[in-house]
């Protein structure tokens, strides 16, 4: 594997981490304000942080396959 390969796979991981730190503070807010228990949204929030970044890492890697709306000097 190629040294660029591998830091594509780290800044999916990094962009699926920072995303769902945001994402996880939206529903966290969200729950809390529906359930009216922090302690609610806080369990809500943590179980979505775990889905949720597994399932936007694989939805990256997937687009990393296609080159559907890339300039031409990026297709494969």
């Amino acid at each position: 594997m190629s040294a660029k390969s591998r830091s594509k796979h780290r800044r999916s991981i990094a962009k699926a981490i920072t995303w769902r730190i945001t994402g996880s503070m939206d529903t966290f807010v969200i729950a809390w304000v529906i359930t009216g228990s922090a302690h609610k949204g806080a369990a809500i929030g943590g179980i979505e942080i775990i889905t949720k970044t597994t399932l936007y890492y694989i939805h990256e890697r997937g687009w990393n396959k296609i080159s559907f709306g890339l300039y031409d000097d990026y297709k494969k």
